[in-house]
């Protein structure tokens, strides 16, 4: 694994995001990729991980921005996990919007997910 770079506000193409929630098995999402590509535009902020042309993981956010924010989605490619991407894409998240007051991570209940609470 080469250095991780962080891309903010920069959507990934449809074949990059198929391959990232594919291999998370979200098939939820995979089924209608238009729909996917328009929620991730839709989102308030989005920041991807790249380890050089490869998405390697993504984080958005959806919420008001001022009062709350809810991270929709922190996804990273099975290959890449327990590097400290995650952590970071959390952390940077919070730092960006530290002034909200509620920060809600909308996730499936599972030992992964738990590692990341508390959300500050």
């Amino acid at each position: 694994m080469s250095e991780i770079t962080y891309k903010k506000d920069v959507v990934p193409n449809i074949e990059d995001l198929r391959n990232l929630y594919d291999d998370a098995n979200w098939s939820s999402y995979t089924n209608d990729m238009t729909r996917l590509l328009q929620a991730i535009n839709n989102s308030l902020f989005v920041m991807s991980a790249w380890d050089k042309n490869k998405l390697v993981g993504l984080v958005r956010i959806i919420g008001d921005g001022i009062t709350i924010i809810y991270i929709q989605d922190i996804i990273i490619l099975k290959s890449y996990k327990r590097h400290g991407i995650g952590t970071y894409l959390i952390n940077s998240v919070c730092k960006k919007y530290e002034s909200v007051r509620q920060k809600v991570l909308l996730a499936d209940d599972t030992p992964e997910t738990r590692g990341f609470l508390p959300i500050t």
